[in-house]
C-alpha cells in the first residue's frame, strides 16, 4: 500500500480536492491532506466540494472533510508529498528537509513525469524491491533528479495551482483545470510504480 499527502494553505479548497480525487482513482492508497496555515476543522468550501462531486468524488466524502494544520509528523510516512505551490514545497523543505526528494508541486510533478519514460520509472521501482511504498519513493526520486536537468517553465507560476479561496467561480474552474491533469499524472506514476 502507498501513502500520499496533499498540501495547500488552508486545507479547504485545493488539497482536499486533490486528495479526494487521488483516493477515488487510487482506492488501494492512503491519501490525506493538510494545510500550512490550516484552519481548525473547517469544511471544504462549497465550490470545492461541488467540483469534487462533478469530478466523481462521492458527496459524503467531501462533506466529511475537516481541515487540519500540517505538522512535521504528517510528513514522515507518506511516500509522495504533493503541494499546490512552490511556497508550500518550500515550507515542507523547512519542516522536513529529508523529504524534499519525494515532494513536488502537483504541476511540477506532471511536468517532470511527462518527460520521463515508463522504462526509467519501472527500472527504479524494480530496483527498490516489492514494497509498494518503496517502489513509489524510488520513482519519485527519478523525477526529483530531473529537476536540475529539465528547464523550468518560462513562468515559475506555471508550477503552481492558483488559490481560488474567496475568489469568483471562474477562479475555482481555472484552479481545477490546472489541478486535474496534474492529478492524472500522479495517478499514472503511482499505478506504474506500485500497481495494486
Amino acid at each position: 500500500m502507498v501513502e500520499l499527502i496533499t498540501v495547500c494553505t488552508g486545507n479547504i479548497c485545493r488539497s482536499p480536492l486533490a486528495a479526494q480525487l487521488l483516493q477515488t482513482r487510487l482506492p488501494g492508497a492512503t491519501v490525506t491532506s493538510a494545510g500550512t496555515r490550516g484552519l481548525p476543522a473547517a469544511e471544504m468550501t462549497r465550490e470545492a466540494a461541488y467540483l469534487a462531486q462533478h469530478l466523481g468524488v462521492p458527496a459524503e466524502v467531501s462533506a466529511a472533510h475537516r481541515s487540519r494544520f500540517l505538522h512535521e509528523a504528517h510528513l514522515a510516512s507518506p511516500d509522495l508529498i504533493i503541494t499546490m505551490t512552490r511556497e508550500h514545497r518550500r515550507e515542507i523543505a523547512e519542516l522536513a528537509p529529508s523529504r524534499l526528494r519525494h515532494t513536488f508541486t502537483a504541476r511540477e510533478f506532471a511536468r517532470l513525469s511527462a518527460v520521463t519514460s515508463d522504462d526509467d520509472l519501472l527500472a527504479a521501482a524494480a530496483d527498490a524491491g516489492t514494497d509498494a511504498g518503496q517502489r513509489l519513493r524510488a520513482a519519485a526520486e527519478v523525477l526529483s533528479a530531473r529537476r536540475g536537468l529539465i528547464p523550468p517553465p518560462p513562468d515559475p507560476n506555471d508550477d503552481d495551482v492558483v488559490d481560488p479561496y474567496r475568489q469568483e467561480w471562474s477562479v475555482y474552474q481555472r484552479s481545477a483545470a490546472q489541478l486535474v491533469p496534474a492529478i492524472d499524472a500522479v495517478v499514472r506514476v503511482v499505478r506504474l510504480a506500485a500497481p495494486s
